[in-house]
């Protein structure tokens, strides 16, 4: 009886104690906007709105100026690029016209661009693609006016997806340039 009395007890404490996150969306990115599968025509490139997300005024949602999250939150942290191209759209150029904004307000921030790079190609081939969609970033960055000395870039190619999926709403999410704070 006292150990059927136990176990019944820590199965209602492990059940209480579970608690089950809520899913993300598998189209959500980590500046809160979704992915447009979108296509433009101008340039090709694959683009993200940008979405601006409130979260309520307390001390564990408070958001450092010049941290990561305050990127990611106020301005947006990845602009995304079409298949093989590494050109920016009208949509990137205004994200990174508000990273250039938020870098000379925040003027002692020095930043990483990661390029990446979806699944498909070799290793060699997504390792140059994503060095090239990272330098574009950083070139149009420097031509708003940010020292180039406070820009790192750092070509990683198909092996830091966000985005798990052999499929073009995965590979699209994949192509891109993320802007971290050093």
């Amino acid at each position: 009886m006292r150990f059927k009395f136990l176990g019944i007890l820590a199965a209602v404490l492990l059940i209480s104690a579970c608690e089950t996150a809520p899913e993300e969306q598998m189209s959500s990115t980590s500046s809160g906007a979704s992915l447009s599968s979108s296509v433009s025509s101008a340039s090709g490139a694959a683009s993200a709105p940008s979405v601006s997300t409130t979260a309520p005024a307390t001390m564990e949602n408070a958001i450092m100026p010049g941290s990561q999250r305050d990127l990611v939150v106020n301005v947006g942290d990845r602009v995304y690029f079409a298949l093989d191209r590494f050109d920016l759209d009208g949509i990137s150029r205004s994200t990174l016209e508000r990273q250039a904004a938020w870098l000379k307000a925040n003027g002692g921030v020095r930043i990483t661009i990661g390029g990446h790079a979806d699944e498909r190609g070799t290793r060699d081939y997504n390792i140059g693609l994503s060095g090239r969609r990272a330098n574009s970033v950083k070139d149009y960055l420097v031509s708003l006016g940010v020292s180039a000395s406070r820009i790192n870039v750092a070509p990683y190619g198909e092996e830091r997806p966000v985005a798990m999926g052999s499929n073009e709403t995965a590979w699209a999410q994949n192509r891109r340039a993320e802007t971290v704070v050093d």
